[in-house]
């Protein structure tokens, strides 16, 4: 199961994470969040222990959005070290996201 990141937890959840950290930044409203929303999930359990994959609600945490520049959701951050290492706008196949999962861990 994807994690759930917040404004809150973002600190230990992924800037202190010494793994890759996918986030998938969403809302309830959009459609091509709601069609991601399953390969995110399926990722989060073929990745289990190797990487971290969370969700961010964008309405719910408006401060990340505004600090990682989002403005087109579905947005997928890979983050690396505290830093942002790839970056995927829009709904893709899973094997787009597998693959810049496996060049950044």
């Amino acid at each position: 199961m994807a994690l759930e990141i917040t404004d809150a937890n973002f600190q230990t959840e992924v800037l202190d994470s010494d793994k890759l950290t996918v986030i998938d930044f969403w809302a309830e409203w959009c459609g091509p969040c709601r069609a991601i929303g399953p390969v995110i999930e399926e990722l989060s359990k073929d990745y289990a222990g190797k990487v971290n994959i969370g969700k961010v609600n964008v309405d719910q945490n408006p401060q990340l959005s505004v600090n990682y520049g989002i403005t087109s959701i579905p947005a997928i951050l890979f983050v690396k070290g505290g830093q942002v290492v790839d970056k995927q706008v829009g709904a893709v196949p899973k094997s787009v996201l597998e693959k810049k999962i496996q060049a950044n861990m």
